[in-house]
């Protein structure tokens, strides 16, 4: 049964997936940037989603994220229903902050919320999952999960859905955002199918040191696990500066970092307010002395994830 409200406004965080070395199975919410989505609920059904001046996004449902994450939840609604999308898009498109899952994600918590909230959270990843396919190809939670129940997740299980909630310590992150683009599914297919055993053995050395890490709160943990021996050292390759960034991060006393998702992003956690910042001025001598055109956020992880703001 639906409430009595006809709008409904959604601050969708964007994420960091992967955090290093959990390639697809871990994943944080950002406080900075956000999308803002607005949903009605409209008397025709079916989902109209209003053109988008800035990024060109498609406005049929079906090749639309968010279009595409309604499609799902409304198939189990059963019954007749019509939404009117309205993105603000903060998230740039391509930037490895999520921007496709802040959309999708936010999209499937407006539709939950003014449907009178018959769906949990983990169903909204699973309808949410739906748009990732149409961004990648590929179903997958690490931005989706974040976003919707905010913090740090693990996505032990994509089939069937298991995700588990991290606390972790406070901590401050870095970002910056060349003005490159690099697209998901390109980044997924320089990748290798296989890897050596030693590899894989310390990667998960690496992923189960920074969940211990995170729920001990213990930064030395952390930061001597926020290595990625597997998809790191491919994936760099496509963002310049990168390896200048990440050394000289930790030398201004960052725990650690590397690519937001598939790029091109660049985080860096750090313990400290000060050090955040002093990375930050890293970044920017980095992509000044390159001539690449940038944006940086100095941020803390968000807790409570995709955020709804109900309208009068």
């Amino acid at each position: 049964m639906a409430n009595e409200l006809k709008s409904v406004q959604v601050l969708a965080p964007a994420t960091v997936a992967n955090l290093v070395c959990g390639f697809d199975v871990l994943g944080m919410a950002l406080q900075q940037p956000q999308d803002v989505m607005t949903l009605r609920l409209i008397d025709k059904p079916g989902i109209f989603i209003q053109k988008d001046d800035v990024y060109k996004l498609p406005t049929e449902p079906e090749k639309n994220v968010a279009g595409a994450s309604l499609l799902a939840l409304m198939e189990e609604w059963k019954e007749p229903v019509g939404f009117e999308v309205i993105i603000d898009k903060r998230i740039k498109p391509g930037s490895g902050l999520g921007s496709s899952a802040a959309s999708s994600a936010g999209a499937v918590v407006a539709a939950n919320h003014l449907l009178g909230n018959p769906f949990s959270k983990e169903d909204l990843v699973r309808f949410a999952m739906n748009g990732e396919k149409v961004a990648s190809g590929v179903k997958h939670a690490d931005n989706i999960a974040p976003c919707i129940y905010g913090g740090i997740t693990l996505i032990r299980s994509i089939f069937p859905l298991d995700i588990i909630q991290l606390t972790a310590p406070p901590m401050y992150v870095t970002v910056v955002h060349p003005q490159i683009e690099v697209r998901t599914s390109d980044a997924r297919q320089i990748l290798r199918k296989e890897v050596q055993l030693k590899a894989a053995i310390k990667q998960w050395g690496n992923i189960a040191g920074l969940v211990a890490g995170f729920m001990k709160n213990d930064y030395d943990l952390i930061g001597r696990s926020l290595e990625d021996v597997i998809i790191e050292p491919v994936r760099s390759i496509l963002i310049p500066g990168f390896d200048d960034v990440k050394k000289r991060s930790k030398d201004a006393g960052a725990l650690g970092g590397g690519i937001s998702g598939s790029g091109p992003s660049i985080f860096m956690l750090s313990k400290e307010e000060y050090v955040a910042k002093g990375v930050e001025e890293v970044m920017i001598d980095v992509y000044t002395r390159l001539g690449i055109e940038f944006k940086t956020y100095v941020t803390m992880i968000n807790y409570s994830g995709a955020k709804v703001i109900e309208i009068p």
